[in-house]
């Protein structure tokens, strides 16, 4: 909980906590390019549909949007180029091992410069939810804020 505060957050992807039951979560690196570091900087990320995908032992982050440099000229980056994702070996055969068997799926959580100024991402071993637990999640979430919103109420 304390690393949490100490970073900084640059996307999040809302979008995967819906669709998915996050079962476990890893931190990891990632190869980026001078321009997309700098587009980072500038805010132009999106993580929506984004998926990770583990290719050769490798990792790799795909449709990860970074948009273009504003000051980049022609040296500028494919902005949904495929990255590489920089995990420990351990960790990685951790992934191979349960989304080969089990049939589970990697997907990025959230981009966020650590303490030392590096960019991470929030990556989780997910399983797909049934149409029943979204509307599970959508009812518990809308109690929350009719709670909130009476607690709010009282307190004036």
């Amino acid at each position: 909980m304390a690393r949490e505060l100490t970073e900084q957050p640059i996307a999040e992807n809302r979008k995967a906590r819906f669709d998915f039951e996050i079962l476990e979560t890893f931190e990891a690196g990632m190869a980026l390019k001078g321009t997309e570091v700098k587009a980072i900087r500038e805010g132009g990320v999106n993580l929506r549909d984004s998926f990770c995908r583990l290719e050769g032992g490798e990792a790799f982050l795909l449709n990860a949007h970074i948009g273009q440099y504003s000051h980049g000229g022609s040296a500028s980056h494919d902005p949904v180029r495929p990255r590489k994702l920089l995990l420990h070996r351990e960790e990685l055969n951790k992934l191979l091992g349960k989304t080969t068997t089990k049939g589970l799926t990697i997907v990025p959580l959230r981009m966020f410069f650590s303490k030392k100024g590096r960019i991470k991402v929030s990556i989780a071993l997910a399983k797909g939810k049934k149409m029943f637990d979204k509307r599970e999640t959508i009812k518990r979430r809308e109690q929350q804020r009719e709670t909130r919103a009476a607690v709010k109420t009282r307190r004036v």
